[in-house]
């Protein structure tokens, strides 16, 4: 048996990828990247159903007499502060029927949590509240940790997480200090 060179096998897997159907090719820091377009568009219909559920919980929230905004702050952990979140640039493929001028878009509200929500309790009292925004109801590690930062500080009276309810169209909100209180024993 011939013994073959590495170089030659991601060699032979690039150009079997680039003329293939099933791949999309796309330029990134480390270079080209190959990926499903299977994976491509899974990625983009789950990012848009995300998006249309944050607007609705926005739209909740707002319904139960409470001021809502964009949280565009985050949390540096290993500094023990809160940053401002850097705006995300995102290359636009320009199509045919897209402006020429245009080639890229910012996002801004990218910080944890989604959003913070404002009510007037009483005279000289609100109530504070980050919410973040999950359709499964489940935070990450590190988002945990953030949280748990968030109510030592008082930044955030409280946590609050939005998940899809039982039934169609019901939100429902989880207080993270209930939920993961004991476990992380500091909230």
């Amino acid at each position: 048996m011939k013994k073959v060179k590495k170089e030659n096998i991601a060699q032979d897997e690039f150009i079997r990828k680039s003329g293939s159907e099933d791949y999309k090719l796309s330029w990134e820091k480390e270079g080209i990247k190959f990926k499903k377009k299977s994976e491509v568009k899974k990625g983009r219909t789950s990012r848009a159903a995300g998006s249309r559920f944050e607007l609705k919980v926005r739209r909740d929230l707002e319904d139960k007499g409470r001021i809502v905004d964009k949280w565009t702050n985050n949390v540096d952990l290993e500094e023990g502060k809160i940053v401002i979140v850097k705006r995300r640039v995102i290359p636009i493929n320009q199509g045919s029927n897209t402006n020429p001028f245009i080639t890229r878009i910012a996002t801004i509200g990218t910080g944890f949590p989604d959003f913070i929500s404002i009510k007037h309790v009483h005279e000289g009292l609100y109530s504070v509240i980050g919410v973040e925004v999950k359709m499964n109801g489940i935070l990450s590690k590190i988002e945990k940790e953030k949280s748990v930062w968030y109510l030592q500080k008082r930044i955030f009276s409280q946590i609050w997480i939005a998940k899809k309810g039982g039934k169609r169209g019901e939100i429902e909100y989880d207080d993270f200090a209930e939920k993961y209180g004991e476990k992380y024993n500091k909230a």
